[in-house]
């Protein structure tokens, strides 16, 4: 309130001071409330699937099939459009395919089955007959008898919508492939459970970031701040530093163009932040965050190492060279040369990590 921040309708110096909106049917967006419908539908079997393979949401997987029986094109462009990074993201797959109408034979079959509740004294005793015959349609024939709507059946006619039931069961060869479908069979995830290393190491990738989110986190760190991350494994054992390697623009996505690189290479003024022991694929390993500061040399002076660490890589960063006095003498330190603005960039002007 006040002459400054008056108080309007609908407005609040406090949301807890706001009465809830009555609910209003006419302001709902049908097309976005069918696309999330859908959404709910493939996020939900997609996790029931990783559930049936026991595969943590912290591996990734290769790809996500969906085969949508009917649906409309509003869904189709929502799933392949807006709504896919969204899936990808909750499902931590790679890739999502929605199979178009004519490709559904590559992936499923479509199932008939009598409805027994409605066609039980229609048919009587032809009914033992009738679910033989229905049963035994190829994927092909019963499409037919769906899009037709109706069935002949020794001189009856049989309605597709009331008196069969329609189900959509994933038939695709492969032990890669598992699959879930609704209840009604009108949905069908399926998933390429593939673990191959690219797949392992991403998803070792992901505890790494996980471990360096929470690092930051017991930190008090906000998105902004920047830090260096070091790791230390075992002596003879590289299992995280191969999945960086193999990682790295997932690291530079994430953490602001930051890479984790062994402890070893830190500048022996690195200040920690924040420290932890975790497990990662098996393999304990020390990660530590940092506060940025600048390289120097291999083989510096001590002058030149005292110097350097007192400097803000801020500073450093504009600076192609700097001339310091160290016991009355003026000497030069060159960019690139004598130091760097952080240790990854030392590592990869100076090829001392093959990856980077």
């Amino acid at each position: 309130g006040g002459s400054s921040n008056p108080v309007c309708p609908g407005k609040s110096d406090s949301v807890h001071f706001l009465h809830t909106p009555s609910y209003d049917e006419t302001r709902l967006n049908q097309n976005a409330v069918e696309a999330m419908e859908a959404l709910q539908v493939i996020v939900e079997n997609g996790r029931n699937v990783r559930e049936k393979r026991n595969i943590s949401l912290r591996t990734p997987v290769k790809s996500v099939t969906v085969i949508l029986r009917n649906p409309s094109a509003n869904v189709v462009e929502s799933i392949n459009g807006p709504l896919k990074g969204y899936i990808l993201s909750e499902l931590n797959a790679w890739e999502l395919v929605v199979v178009p109408k004519e490709k559904e034979h590559e992936w499923v079959t479509l199932s008939l089955t009598p409805n027994f509740n409605v066609l039980g004294k229609k048919l009587g005793k032809k009914m033992k007959d009738f679910k033989g015959f229905v049963t035994g349609l190829s994927h092909a024939d019963a499409v037919a008898i769906l899009e037709k709507g109706t069935l002949d059946f020794e001189g009856l006619t049989i309605t597709a919508e009331d008196e069969l039931i329609s189900k959509l069961s994933f038939s695709r060869e492969g032990s890669q492939w598992e699959s879930t479908s609704t209840p009604e069979g009108d949905v069908v995830v399926a998933v390429d459970c593939t673990q191959d290393e690219a797949i392992l190491s991403a998803g070792k990738s992901r505890e790494l970031i996980n471990a360096i989110q929470q690092l930051r986190k017991a930190a008090g760190l906000d998105l902004k701040d920047q830090v260096e991350v070091f790791f230390e494994e075992a002596a003879g054992i590289t299992v995280v530093e191969d999945a960086v390697a193999g990682n790295m623009g997932a690291f530079e996505a994430k953490f602001q163009g930051a890479v984790p690189v062994p402890k070893k290479f830190a500048p022996e003024w690195s200040v920690v932040l924040r420290s932890d022991v975790v497990e990662i694929g098996g393999s304990k390993l020390e990660v530590s965050i940092c506060r940025p500061s600048v390289a120097g040399r291999d083989g510096s002076t001590e002058d030149v190492r005292y110097f350097l660490s007192t400097l803000e890589p801020s500073k450093a960063e504009g600076e192609s060279e700097m001339k310091i006095t160290l016991d009355g003498k003026e000497v030069v330190l060159k960019r690139g040369v004598d130091y760097w603005v952080n240790t990854v960039a030392k590592l990869r002007d100076t090829k001392t990590v093959s990856w980077l």
